[in-house]
């Protein structure tokens, strides 16, 4: 049982190490898409980690074209604010993408509009923010999927 999370070119690495933590919690494997915001060995990235990161299955891309062109075939869930749909609304399947954008600015709109179909959202009800924070965000939908195919 478990996800793969993936996460184009994070940029914060705290979110990334709490990102890793969330996903040996879980049983998930990280992927993480290059351009980081950060280098790996940044001390910032293995605080948040804490001592888990040697344990976690992260797999690195050099971009998002090679990370594409190996799991094209994988069903995949793509996570915006953007979206109509909810996160809930999700049939979470096991060894399911779950796919999240950078922290500035999100998905790209060309990867929004390719994949429409399969984008979700976690609702807000406050006009005063834009999105939640990324390892909150991730932390929201690992538990809805783990919840509905546990």
């Amino acid at each position: 049982m478990g996800f793969h999370i993936v996460l184009l070119e994070p940029e914060i690495p705290n979110n990334t190490g709490n990102i890793g933590r969330l996903a040996l919690g879980s049983g998930s494997t990280l992927h993480l898409v290059k351009p980081f915001g950060f280098e790996l060995s940044d001390k910032r990235l293995k605080r948040a980690g804490l001592d888990y990161w040697q344990h976690l299955n992260v797999i690195i891309y050099e971009n998002q074209e090679s990370f594409f062109k190996k799991h094209d075939d994988k069903d995949m869930v793509f996570f915006s604010a953007k979206s109509e749909k909810a996160h809930w609304d999700i049939q979470f399947k096991n060894d399911m993408f779950l796919v999240f954008g950078k922290e500035s600015v999100g998905l790209s709109p060309t990867l929004l509009e390719n994949e429409k179909h399969r984008t979700a959202k976690i609702p807000l009800y406050s006009q005063e923010i834009r999105s939640l924070n990324l390892a909150n965000a991730v932390a929201i939908v690992l538990y809805e999927g783990l919840r509905q195919i546990s």
